[in-house]
């Protein structure tokens, strides 16, 4: 089956030349359709998806360069290649900023046309395989984010995503998972990168200000307002509300940001007057939203009002191998601020630090690499640098590596605290019981997975979120 000839827009309002260049194109192979006009250049840009635009930057209803600018926007990946006479060369050079693939200087020759397109053309084949096969890559880091997890692969595919809609996103994860970021995120990839990201902690500002705080008040609404306060919903016009907390808010208040979603409008505490605000939504708990729904904490109607994009955020433990990563980074930041001269983890630190079960998830982990390299200095940072919860009493057991030392387990106590924490999750004990079967089955998944009563993709699904290769 023959290859379709690539498609090029040739835009030219004058008649002869549009000819000259036309058969120019047909005699290389390529399949022309013609422009006169800006307007129609347009038209036919967004009909037949050219594989190239042949642009002269001398039209009579619009300037080149407008009309170069509006096809990359509407289209980022199309190449264009302006034409320009002798003495407009200045103008072909601020049309290649402005994105243009390549220029061609009026009168030229049939070959040097086509040169040029097919290597526009194949430059921007080449762009976009590169983007895909990135795209198909693990990421180790997003927006702020470090890791490589499958979980987190997932989350940085989400955010992306939503990012570029007016979707609420409703982000749920343990404390120190990185919520706020995972809001910053959005806000940076959105239209509305350039407007305001204001973030509001429900959980932290007391319940009879938090509405003054989210709206606003006016002077004399309650003791102490001396003047009128711009609130959150006025002050993210334009931009991103980030509730965090949001099942901390008090259910009087959740019916008024109800009514504030659905209207866009808002009045400030004292006011009598609606005022209407733009804002993206964006809301984060660590608490289960529906079980607040079911136990009468939480407005089942707002609940599925902001619960359009939901993002899931992993706990830390759940993260495998990311632990490491994400410490060795927070070790290169710190030991850079303090002076110290680290090089990085010896392996009983990293084998610590897999090995805790990090309930403070990132927030916990930064503070452990903090305190090693404030209090500590030398070449590696070691597990007898790390805070005593994790050198002394880890947590967490995990399949011990041969070049690791087993860790200790534990000492018989029988205060209250100790005895509880004999009390081990669930997944802690699923996961010992898989990676057991898999090692007495001499690494034989599908056969472990028979023994265990579970299918082989599974136990392939639940190992690979552990980071645990094969």
């Amino acid at each position: 089956m023959a290859e379709a000839a690539p498609r090029i827009l040739l835009v030219e309002d004058t008649a002869s030349l549009a000819a000259v260049y036309g058969e120019y194109l047909r005699t290389a192979g390529f399949a022309a359709r013609h422009a006169r006009t800006a307007e129609e250049a347009f038209r036919l840009a967004a009909q037949e998806k050219p594989d190239c635009v042949l642009l002269d930057l001398r039209l009579p209803d619009s300037d080149g360069l407008t009309v170069l600018r509006v096809l990359r926007r509407d289209s980022p990946d199309l190449p264009v290649v302006v034409m320009t006479a002798h003495g407009s060369v200045a103008t072909a050079v601020d049309a290649m900023r402005a994105g243009a693939a390549d220029f061609l200087v009026k009168p030229f020759a049939a070959e040097r046309l086509a040169v040029t397109l097919t290597n526009a053309i194949e430059r921007a084949a080449l762009r976009r395989e590169v983007r895909d096969l990135a795209a198909a890559r693990p990421r180790t880091a997003f927006q702020g984010f470090i890791g490589a997890a499958p979980a987190m692969q997932a989350v940085y595919r989400i955010l992306e995503t939503a990012a570029s809609s007016r979707a609420t996103v409703f982000i749920t994860g343990e404390s120190g998972t990185g919520k706020e970021l995972a809001a910053e995120a959005v806000h940076k990839l959105s239209p509305r990168r350039d407007g305001p990201f204001i973030a509001i902690n429900c959980a932290a500002i007391p319940k009879d200000l938090i509405e003054s705080e989210v709206f606003g008040h006016v002077r004399g609404a309650f003791t102490g307002a001396v003047a009128d306060r711009q609130g959150a919903a006025a002050a993210a016009d334009g931009g991103t509300l980030f509730l965090d907390e949001l099942c901390e808010m008090d259910l009087g208040l959740q019916g008024k940001l109800l009514r504030f979603i659905q209207t866009g409008t808002f009045q400030p505490v004292g006011s009598t007057q609606l005022r209407r605000t733009d804002v993206r939504f964006v809301c984060a708990t660590n608490r289960d939203p529906l079980l607040e729904v079911r136990e009468g904490r939480f407005r089942e109607d707002l609940y599925y009002r902001l619960h359009v994009v939901p993002v899931a955020l992993p706990p830390l433990r759940d993260r495998g191998a990311d632990v490491v990563t994400i410490a060795e980074a927070m070790l290169a930041r710190s030991a850079a601020e303090e002076g110290r001269a680290f090089r990085g983890l010896a392996e009983d630190a990293k084998s610590a630090l897999l090995a805790h079960r990090w309930p403070g998830n990132v927030r916990e982990l930064e503070n452990a690499v903090r305190t090693a390299v404030v209090l500590h200095d030398g070449e590696w940072v070691t597990a007898a640098m790390l805070p005593a919860t994790l050198r002394d009493a880890p947590l967490r057991e995990v399949p011990p590596r041969e070049d690791a030392p087993r860790a200790t387990p534990p000492r018989p106590s029988t205060t209250e605290a100790d005895r509880l924490r004999q009390i081990r999750p669930l997944a802690e004990i699923e996961r010992e019981a898989i990676e057991r079967a898999v090692e007495l089955c001499d690494g034989n998944i599908p056969k472990a997975a028979a023994h265990l009563g579970i299918s082989p993709s599974t136990l392939y699904r639940k190992r690979l979120a552990w980071g645990v290769a094969g």
